[in-house]
């Protein structure tokens, strides 16, 4: 909670291209439902939806992957307007995905921590630097006060270094890292609604520049990219409940893997162009944005973290090649909202219990499964936001 993960986007939704990942979310849902109840809400658990907008007209592809009952599709002008009232005027079709929110992602860690002190486990903070597999795992620890840890089992749950563990005991996971970048800001002039579901253009988009703007982009060989076609998946929401006045915004269009670094800062792929980049985006959808386009916020955060994933965008969780050691890997953008789950499923993992009818699915065991994975090659959509 204090690397990656501290840089979160703090969203949830049980809306997947594939039912297993449906399964999967919705168990942790269930989850972040029971913590919310048995701690008092102290993450701040809402249900506001994810809404996913749209300009085309034909979406059958799109809902077809939907699931009955779950989902409200909004396919009409003036129902969009009545009930989105912030979106463009163009977008033509509108799925809300009713099952989904924001939590705080730090407040859940820190809960969680509490009932496992409570347990009597400890936390130890310090770097693996050598995994000794013989006789159960001796780890070589740097710590203040502690060199080395013995362990009968082990969980590599190391986020974007799950490679670097892997390679201390003789593997390679088939993960890659992806830095993607969000933005905070003040919203001074109330442009976003406080109410409004975490909100996401589907669509591919080209920014709005001026002729003199895209005229000096197109002559920069490393900008002239921001002149043509983008990726869709600009994203919003309201941060900090009903009297808070901060928004944030995300766009997951990088697309060049990286190593991951120790200093988040120290990041290449980190654009300090982003800010401009994901507000103008935004805006595109979200025309009450527009005058930050023209005057920027003065109060923002910028800020980013990695997507640690397959490329089929699923998680791995389950045994690692070497005896007693598993794996809880390649969350992507999807961490916060699954972690309850995926906790849960190693956990079973490692003592023996019943597993989910979807555990081997979301294990290495599917590289095995060439039907499955045949059909998540061809897949249309990820999941990616």
């Amino acid at each position: 909670m204090s690397y990656t993960s501290a840089q979160s986007g703090d969203n949830y939704r049980n809306w997947w291209p594939h039912p297993v990942m449906t399964a999967f979310t919705n168990d942790s849902i269930d989850e972040l439902d029971r913590f919310a109840h048995d701690s008092g809400d102290v993450f701040r658990m809402t249900r506001g939806g994810y809404v996913l907008a749209t300009r085309r007209t034909n979406i059958g592809e799109f809902t077809a992957s939907l699931q009955p009952g779950i989902d409200i599709v909004f396919h009409e002008g003036k129902a969009i307007r009545e009930r989105f009232p912030a979106l463009s005027t163009d977008i033509q079709n509108v799925v809300h995905i009713r099952r989904g929110g924001d939590i705080s992602g730090q407040q859940l860690g820190t809960w969680m921590l509490e009932q496992v002190r409570a347990k009597g486990g400890r936390l130890l903070r310090g770097a693996v630097t050598e995994i000794d597999p013989r006789d159960g795992f001796v780890l070589s620890i740097a710590a203040n006060d502690v060199t080395t840890v013995a362990a009968g089992a082990i969980v590599n749950a190391a986020g974007p270094f799950v490679n670097h563990i892997a390679a201390m005991l003789g593997e390679e996971l088939p993960v890659h890292n992806v830095f993607q970048q969000k933005v905070a800001f003040e919203d001074r002039l109330g442009a976003i609604d406080r109410d409004m579901p975490f909100s996401i253009d589907l669509d591919e988009k080209t920014l709005d520049w001026s002729d003199e703007e895209r005229e000096l982009l197109a002559d920069d060989p490393d900008l002239a990219w921001l002149t043509g076609s983008l990726p869709g998946g600009t994203h919003c929401r309201p941060e900090g409940g009903p009297k808070g006045r901060w928004v944030k915004l995300g766009w997951a269009y990088n697309e060049t893997l990286s190593d991951p670094q120790e200093d988040l800062a120290n990041e290449p792929a980190s654009d300090p162009q982003f800010p401009e980049i994901v507000m103008r985006g935004a805006a595109a959808f979200l025309p009450a944005l527009a005058p930050y386009v023209r005057e920027p916020p003065t109060r923002y955060s910028h800020y980013g973290g990695y997507y640690t994933m397959t490329d089929e965008n699923w998680p791995l969780i389950g045994p690692m090649t070497t005896p007693g050691a598993f794996m809880v890997a390649a969350l992507s953008g999807f961490g916060s909202m699954s972690a309850c789950a995926a906790g849960k499923l190693c956990a079973a993992r490692v003592t023996g219990s019943a597993l989910p009818d979807y555990a081997e699915a979301l294990s290495r065991g599917r590289y095995d499964d060439e039907s499955l994975m045949s059909a998540l090659r061809s897949a249309s959509s990820k999941g990616l936001l």
